[in-house]
């Protein structure tokens, strides 16, 4: 290992553009370890795939989110801790939501959102997501300018997850402004400043919408969760409910809000794209599917080694955490061919990894999918051309973003456009 290599965890340059840094490492090994904090970097596609399809017997999502910072909560013994994983699983940061479970609590929780969020219950929000699209660029066309990540993007998916869960309109705008951005994970995560949950602020208001459509059921999400019951019949456990309700709520809004800012950051970039999406909208789903492929929200994901076992031939002790890098997976050069280039048509574009694969496949990627097609759909359709802000970005050939400090997600901090109604 080189220990002057940057440290994927903490280096500015390498937030900005992880890209080179996952080139880096794939360049070593589809599988090598980082000098920093001693994980285990997986950057082939074949490996992993490897991984994410695992069973949760050789793997375990407890440390799925933040990986190795602030640390796991003991000091890993022996060949085999699954004892002490399942002893400490709470305290390590967002240990109680569903993209932290293991086994038949995972898959028992998962059938019952699976349930909840079906296709015919997204199918249902199409109506809303065209007008509230249009509602929102409204409000925008006349200026000629936006920041999109605010004032389109993550407006856009946290009205659309309110009204699919029934949250009611006036805490509406309150809910936008408590989520906020991604806290940074450069300064020690938020984990130091909130605890293991970090949407704990959320439970409380979250509880109460559940207690209230217990009493008085809707026709919403939230009232179906409330009223839903295990495959043996038994009703869920209320505490994890409500942070079932926390969590969908947070990620129902901020993953696809990444994805909508980033589609739009692509298509501002290449404006012969922008008018072959305005005459072939049919192609919108394929340019979004090669946007999760080319620049996904989430860049990685982390398992924890239950057990010694072995990632493409490669030693893993137990305790170990592996670094999932999703995003370098979507840019192997090995699957993909010329995976810098941006291309549409590219043949095998699903095979990207952006929602993840296996058993925690994103369970709201069908709901993402179709409101960054709306969002992005209706913007094409009610502009004439869209194009970078240079008072904000600079020109063409010297664009400078700036992203959020977070090494999990990648998300655009803002993103101003200027554009030409339609």
């Amino acid at each position: 290992m080189d220990q002057n290599e940057p440290d994927f965890y903490s280096d500015p340059a390498v937030i900005q553009d992880p890209k080179a840094y996952f080139d880096m490492k794939r360049a070593q090994s589809p599988v090598a370890w980082e000098p920093h904090h001693h994980t285990l970097m997986v950057t082939g596609y074949d490996a992993v795939q490897e991984v994410l399809r695992s069973g949760d017997d050789t793997f375990s999502s407890a440390a799925s989110v933040v990986g190795p910072i602030p640390g796991l909560p003991f000091t890993p013994q022996g060949e085999d801790i699954n004892d002490q994983i399942e002893q400490h699983r709470y305290e390590m940061p967002w240990g109680q939501h569903i993209v932290c479970f293991d086994g038949q609590y995972h898959t028992d929780y998962r059938a019952l959102m699976a349930g909840i969020l079906n296709p015919r219950r997204i199918k249902q929000n199409e109506e809303y997501l065209y007008g509230l699209a249009d509602r929102l660029l409204d409000g925008l066309l006349d200026k000629g300018k936006c920041n999109i990540v605010p004032e389109f993007a993550h407006a856009a998916t946290t009205y659309a997850i309110s009204d699919l869960m029934g949250i009611p309109v006036p805490d509406r705008a309150e809910l936008l402004e408590l989520i906020g951005a991604p806290p940074s994970q450069l300064e020690g995560d938020a984990v130091h400043k909130v605890g293991p949950d970090p949407l704990v602020f959320l439970k409380p208001r979250f509880e109460q919408y559940l207690r209230e459509r217990q009493e008085n059921p809707g026709s919403d999400l939230m009232t179906e969760m409330a009223t839903a019951t295990m495959r043996d019949g038994s009703p869920p456990d209320f505490d994890t409910l409500a942070r079932l309700a926390c969590f969908l709520f947070g990620a129902g809004q901020d993953t696809t809000s990444r994805l909508i800012a980033m589609g739009i950051k692509v298509l501002a970039e290449d404006r012969e794209l922008q008018q072959r999406l305005r005459r072939e909208p049919e192609r919108i789903p394929h340019f979004i599917e090669e946007t999760l492929r080319y620049d996904a929200p989430v860049k990685v994901a982390y398992r924890l080694a239950r057990r010694h076992t072995k990632v493409a031939g490669v030693d893993v002790p137990a305790g170990t955490i592996v670094t999932v890098c999703m995003t370098a997976a979507s840019n192997d050069p090995a699957h993909f061919e010329n995976p810098r280039e941006f291309n549409i048509d590219r043949p095998n574009v699903r095979d990207h990894i952006g929602f993840s694969k296996g058993r925690h496949t994103c369970i709201g990627a069908p709901l993402g999918r179709l409101e960054s097609r709306i969002a992005i759909e209706r913007f094409l359709a009610r502009t004439s051309e869209i194009s970078i802000d240079e008072e904000h970005h600079g020109s063409a050939g010297n664009r400078h973003y700036r992203y959020e400090p977070t090494y999990t997600f990648r998300s655009l901090a803002d993103l101003y456009v200027t554009f030409v109604p339609a």
